[in-house]
């Protein structure tokens, strides 16, 4: 922990320089807004006084010069405006870096909530996404399309071992660079408080309002203009009488007949500009930086770097285009213009095709900045937690003398460093499951969900908090958090048997994935007696499967299991009572639990409770 609180020292003295400049920057703006009323106020009034009592001239001179001397002040105070914003802006990003190494969720921001899948196998009982989830505190995206790729990455159901390797190594080049990382968030942010949103813009450009037979009436309207064009000169020169006319009668009606296709389309190129300035900054940022040394990244970013199809040299053209069509805007620029050319179909024509040109390129810088974001997540974690390891992970078969899962000072990340408290585990092969018994708030659930986030945080190609972990690839399952529903009109236990059902159905599905499944205090929700027999049943019919598991469990007479199945082991957490406290280390230990607390518990809250 060490090595963690230098980095958090090293954040919280850059927070503290940003914040004393941030203070010096609005300091110098105020004293601007002064200069500046009072260049206005004696400058204006000087030059007022002077052209009625000295001479026009002079007043006029001295006005001119104060309006030039005010622009100019007026110029360097709004750098100093947009440098307070990158300030605002940067130490926000360093606020919340140290929000997240100290889990202040309060100033951690949330990314968007799409809502939560209830069936999905492990979402809501690992707390991967929602407040105060793993999602919550890896996520640093900037886009929307950024942010979901991310937590569709940690809900993965059926990991592969080549694509967490691919990340991996791009986390790896990505974790030194952070203030790449802050200066991606930077560019996004200067230019939206709200999320990007790609594939809205993506959508926006494949529409389209152009009428089936748009190129009949370009090239016939482009035709009668080049017929008017000629019928006027001619008329002119006095060869021919006034048929242009009747010619440009004609071509006014095709212009007007489509101006409802016209408008519509045209309009559209405002809202283009509008939305490509948000990605503006953060694709040149991407278009300019350059990954020396590193590979992945450098591949990753290659769509940003191709001959003639640069984000800068794209946008040229939507700005070139926009100006274009800007000129209509004037009622009399817009006549002319589509007097003499069918200005606005050669634009509508013109404007399309940049849609097609945009839409296939704007799709690939769109997909790496998403990946890249999603990726800097991931990195932005690895370098806030220098103690995590990336884990070995593994495909095949597990045997005796090659475990299936070894992990050394597993711990939760989602737990504070000062109360977190980790633990060796291990699977030998495949088959096994572990039964923990102990007592309430133990610490069971915790150490399942331990196991859980971690190997989500492993397979999204992210580093793990454990001084070592060794995994094959696993599907998971979990039964943790289970809920009845007074709408639905389902029971707690109903619940429970369902997604235990689920569990068994998932676990005897041919696949080339085991499963690791995850079951807090299984059968919970029904009386002693029948818990212990179905348990009994369901454990016996989890143990030598395609699967690995772990089970907590306040029935101890489950144990016995462990002398008849060579697969099941027994662990347990235990207590201590100190000074009529309880007292939990959160260590576990082989063997089933020597003791239980339910009676301890509540007679030192004062309940009645009959000694035995």
């Amino acid at each position: 922990m060490i090595r963690k609180s230098r980095r958090l020292a090293a954040l919280e003295r850059q927070s503290s320089r940003f914040s004393s400049h941030l203070q010096n920057l609005r300091f110098q703006s105020t004293r601007f807004s002064r200069l500046r009323l009072i260049i206005f106020l004696s400058g204006f009034g000087l030059g007022v006084g002077l052209y009625y009592i000295v001479a026009q001239w002079l007043g006029w001179a001295v006005m001119a010069l104060t309006l030039g001397v005010f622009n100019i002040v007026a110029h360097f105070h709004r750098k100093l405006i947009r440098s307070i914003k990158r300030h605002e802006i940067f130490l926000d990003i360093k606020h919340a870096q140290v929000a997240r190494m100290r889990l202040d969720w309060s100033n951690i921001p949330l990314p968007p909530q799409p809502g939560q899948e209830t069936e999905h196998p492990f979402e809501i009982d690992l707390d991967i996404t929602g407040p105060r989830s793993l999602h919550h505190l890896l996520d640093t995206a900037s886009s929307k399309d950024g942010s979901q790729l991310l937590s569709d990455w940690l809900l993965t159901p059926a990991p592969d071992a080549a694509t967490i390797l691919y990340r991996r190594k791009l986390v790896e080049e990505l974790t030194p660079l952070a203030r790449f990382r802050d200066k991606l968030q930077l560019a996004a942010r200067l230019v939206s408080r709200q999320q990007l949103d790609g594939q809205h813009l993506l959508r926006f450009l494949e529409r389209t309002k152009m009428p089936p037979a748009f190129t009949k009436i370009l090239l016939s309207s482009t035709a009668l203009a080049v017929v008017n064009i000629s019928l006027f000169v001619l008329n002119q020169m006095n060869l021919l009488p006034a048929w242009w006319v009747f010619t440009l009668a004609l071509y006014g009606v095709i212009y007007f007949l489509n101006q409802k296709y016209l408008d519509p389309l045209l309009d559209e190129a405002v809202l283009i500009s509008e939305e490509l300035r948000k990605f503006k900054a953060v694709l040149t940022f991407l278009e300019n930086y350059r990954f020396d040394a590193r590979p992945n990244l450098k591949e990753l970013c290659e769509s940003f770097w191709q001959p003639g199809k640069r984000p800068s040299e794209e946008m040229k053209r939507v700005t070139w285009v926009g100006a274009a069509i800007g000129l209509r805007m004037n009622p009399v620029f817009r006549l002319a213009l589509n007097a003499v050319l069918p200005w606005d179909f050669f634009l509508a024509r013109t404007l399309e095709r940049l849609k097609q040109r945009l839409k296939n390129n704007l799709s690939d810088w769109l997909q790496a900045f998403v990946e890249l974001e999603a990726l800097s997540s991931l990195a932005n974690f690895t370098y806030l937690n220098p103690n995590a390891t990336f884990p070995d992970v593994s495909v095949g078969p597990g045997g005796r003398s090659s475990p299936v899962f070894e992990a050394d000072s597993l711990g939760h990340p989602l737990i504070p460093d000062e109360q977190r408290k980790c633990n060796d585990f291990s699977f030998q092969s495949v088959g096994d499951i572990t039964l923990i018994t102990g007592s309430n708030m133990s610490g069971k659930s915790t150490f399942l969900k331990t196991v859980g986030v971690n190997l989500c945080l492993a397979f999204a190609g992210g580093p793990v908090l454990a001084n070592r972990l060794h995994t094959h690839l696993f599907r998971l399952f979990t039964c943790i958090q289970i809920n009845d529903s007074l709408t639905d009109g389902f029971s707690f236990f109903y619940r429970e048997v369902k997604r235990l059902k689920a569990l068994l159905t998932e676990l005897q599905n041919t696949h080339e994935l085991p499963l690791l499944f995850l079951i807090d205090e299984i059968f919970k929700g029904t009386n002693n007696r029948e818990r212990l027999i179905g348990s009994q049943s369901y454990i016996q019919a989890l143990a030598g499967s395609n699967g690995v598991g772990i089970i907590s469990t306040h029935d101890l007479e489950l144990t016995s299991l462990a002398d008849s199945i060579s697969q099941i082991h027994n662990y347990h957490f235990r207590e201590e009572v100190k000074n009529g406290k309880m007292v939990f280390d959160y260590k576990m230990r082989p063997g089933p639990c020597p003791s239980t607390n339910a009676l301890k518990i509540m007679k030192l809250e004062g309940l009645p409770v009959r000694e035995e």
